[in-house]
């Protein structure tokens, strides 16, 4: 019960908000910070085989952590640009993960159809963590405070982006 209730308030969370990006999106961004310390402990992520990932093992390290679902039309397009933007920054220096509330066999299926160079996990409380769109972005820098947080599409490769990505120290 538990896990549809979770899956219920996922699916409407992100089916509302989950919607086409136009020409303006990337200039009609509403980019938020938050400076709780506390915000990379309160999401529970693990592996698609069911293993606890502990975001501090990344310490010292940027964390961008992208929300998104197999189903999400805007999520599936900014994937080649993140693919991208992950081989123009330092390998060791930034971590990429892909954290979806869905089953875990929908994951690996869609990762077997889009065989993107990523990182993919699961979001164990993706109600608690105020996300109302997908895709959603955090990025922490090397400290685990969050210091970038964006709902919607971005074209992650251009050197804005990489900018935000690389500058989050």
């Amino acid at each position: 019960m538990k896990v549809t209730l979770q899956l219920a308030i996922f699916f409407f969370a992100v089916f509302i908000g989950c919607k086409e990006k136009t020409k303006n999106d990337q200039q009609n961004k509403s980019t938020t910070v938050s400076q709780a310390p506390a915000d990379i402990e309160k999401i529970k992520l693990t592996s698609l085989d069911g293993k606890p990932i502990d975001l501090s093992q990344y310490k010292g390290k940027t964390i961008f952590l992208n929300f998104w679902a197999t189903w999400c039309k805007p999520c599936i397009e900014e994937m080649p640009s993140i693919a991208n933007a992950m081989k123009k920054v330092n390998k060791d220096e930034v971590v990429f993960l892909f954290a979806s509330a869905e089953e875990a066999e929908e994951i690996r299926a869609f990762q077997q159809r889009k065989p993107f160079p990523f990182q993919y996990v699961k979001v164990e409380n993706f109600e608690t963590l105020d996300i109302m769109t997908i895709p959603t972005t955090f990025i922490f820098n090397t400290k685990g405070e969050r210091v970038f947080n964006e709902m919607g599409y971005r074209k992650w490769d251009s050197p804005e982006n990489i900018h935000i990505i690389t500058n989050s120290k």
